[in-house]
C-alpha cells in the first residue's frame, strides 16, 4: 500500500478514536464540561506521527464529534482552536523528543500546552464564538475558562501516554513514525 494511503488510513483511525473516546468516556469536571479524552489521541498522534497528523485528528475529530452530538454548536471555535493546539504540540514534540533532560523537556512541553491551549481555547475559540453568537469577548472567554483548564489537564496527562505508546507506534508503523 502506498505511504500516502497508509497515512490517510492512520489519520482516519485517529479521528475515529478521538470521537469514540470523547463520546464513550466522559469524565465530568465542571458544571457543563468534562475531560475530553479524545485529546489523548490527538497528543499521541502529534508525538508519534507528526504535527500534520495530530492536527488533522484534533480538527476532524472535533468536527465529527460535534456533528454527532449537537450539530454545529461549539464546533467551529473548538475545531479552529485544535489547529492551534495541534500545531504547537507537534512542533514542540519534534524539537524536544531527543532532549537528554526529561525534566526540562516536561517543563517545556507543559508550558507550550498551557500557552497553546490559552491561545486556542481562550482566544481563538472565544473570538470565533463572539462572531457567531454576538456576545462580548470577555463573556465567551470566561465561559471557556473551564474548557481551558480541563483541556490543559488532559493534554498534560497525555504526555506519559505518548512516551509509553511511541515505541509501539514506531514498531508497527516505521515508515509513518516521526
Amino acid at each position: 500500500m502506498p505511504r500516502k494511503t497508509k497515512k490517510i488510513c492512520l489519520c482516519a483511525v485517529g479521528i475515529a478514536l478521538f470521537v469514540v473516546l470523547s463520546l464513550c468516556l466522559q469524565v465530568p469536571v465542571f458544571e457543563n464540561y468534562y475531560l475530553c479524552l479524545g485529546y489523548v489521541v490527538m497528543t499521541v498522534y502529534c508525538y508519534s506521527f507528526g504535527t500534520l497528523s495530530g492536527t488533522i485528528v484534533g480538527f476532524f475529530g472535533v468536527v465529527l464529534y460535534c456533528l454527532v452530538i449537537s450539530g454545529m454548536r461549539g464546533m467551529p471555535g473548538w475545531a479552529l482552536g485544535n489547529i492551534i493546539i495541534g500545531t504547537a504540540l507537534g512542533e514542540v514534540f519534534k524539537r524536544t523528543k531527543d532532549m537528554k533532560s526529561s525534566v526540562l523537556r516536561l517543563l517545556i512541553e507543559c508550558a507550550v500546552i498551557v500557552f497553546a491551549s490559552a491561545l486556542g481555547i481562550l482566544v481563538v475559540k472565544s473570538e470565533t464564538e463572539c462572531l457567531l453568537y454576538s456576545q462580548p469577548f470577555f463573556v465567551r472567554a470566561a465561559k471557556n475558562t473551564s474548557a481551558f483548564v480541563a483541556d490543559c489537564v488532559m493534554l498534560v496527562i497525555s504526555l506519559p501516554i505518548c512516551r509509553i505508546v511511541d515505541p509501539y507506534a514506531e514498531k508497527i508503523f516505521p515508515e509513518l513514525h516521526v
